[in-house]
């Protein structure tokens, strides 16, 4: 069996985001699960009102979380903007930029000063305040959107398509799949909780994730001629892959809300960086050999990733 650890090096695929206009076929049926009786009378948790989040007057950028016991965050003025940045020395050759949700990553080799590392900054300064900006607005919208109503007949996304989630009544929490109609059914106990009742679709969810994953790794390895040596699953916000030099794949379990396309598109990323750990004209032909639009699945999965609902905070 495949070990599930991640080294300490990694490249991130952030959220790029094929078209997911055709739902994928995935793997073939399993059994058929027992009849599930009809859906009994489950009372809703009170839904709690969500207060609309205030949209920053001035253009926000998002800085990375301050770490309790690393290095604090850099400051650097570029025009109008203050950006605050997380600063990581490495062995690298030259200086590496990072954005996604959190803000800016700089990672620099040692022997680089401050100050060559504030002019690079500078240099860029043009694509990382547009990038920051755009990322700081994705996660204002994301934040606006209401959350998912967890009661029965509630509507959750699925390989780029909707499944419809029916509740019951039973002794101990449980959840089976009825692919048949769509319908996700889970079990609660009369005294189980909202949270009880995400966590065991979180665990379905996650479940269906490595098992389609373990199955897509293999298909594009082959296609690649190339031997990863580990998967693990990422509950990352927006970064949806990584590669370590140890071959050790990391693989976001929300990319099973999208459509096969778009998961096949990061397997095919990660995939190409066991050849080329970079993101180098190179690395991107290797994509291309295996993955023919990989430029629209970047575009749709951004796209598709500010669509999703709310599901678990």
């Amino acid at each position: 069996m495949k070990t599930i650890k991640v080294g300490d090096q990694q490249l991130d695929l952030f959220a790029h985001d094929v078209s997911t206009s055709t739902p994928p076929a995935v793997r073939p049926t399993a059994p058929p699960a027992p009849p599930v009786a009809p859906p009994l009378h489950v009372p809703a948790w009170p839904v709690v009102p969500v207060p609309p989040v205030a949209v920053p007057s001035s253009p926000h950028l998002p800085s990375p979380p301050r770490p309790a016991d690393g290095p604090p965050l850099r400051q650097l003025q570029l025009g109008s903007h203050l950006v605050e940045f997380a600063l990581r020395r490495s062995t690298r050759r030259s200086i590496g930029f990072m954005i996604d949700d959190n803000g800016l990553r700089v990672t620099a080799p040692k022997r680089v000063t401050l100050a060559e590392i504030d002019n690079a900054i500078r240099a860029k300064q043009g694509w990382i305040v547009s990038k920051l900006l755009e990322r700081g607005e994705r996660k204002v919208q994301r934040q606006q959107r209401p959350p998912v109503a967890w009661i029965d007949g509630a509507v959750l996304p699925y390989l780029g398509g909707e499944i419809t989630l029916r509740l019951h009544q039973a002794p101990r929490h449980r959840a089976s799949f009825q692919r048949e109609t769509n319908e996700l059914h889970v079990w609660v106990t009369p005294t189980g909780s909202e949270q009880q009742l995400k966590e065991k679709v979180k665990g379905w969810f996650q479940h269906e994730a490595r098992q389609l994953f373990e199955a897509r790794l293999d298909l594009y390895a082959d296609k690649l001629g190339v031997r990863y040596d580990s998967l693990s699953l990422s509950s990352a916000g927006t970064r949806w892959g990584s590669c370590t030099i140890e071959r050790k794949i990391r693989l976001n379990w929300r990319l099973i809300h999208f459509a096969l396309p778009l998961v096949d598109y990061v397997v095919a990323h990660e995939l190409s960086h066991l050849l080329e750990m970079n993101h180098s004209p190179r690395f991107w032909a290797t994509v291309e050999s295996i993955y023919p639009d990989y430029d629209g699945a970047k575009q749709a999965l951004r796209k598709r990733s500010q669509e999703l609902p709310v599901l678990f905070t």
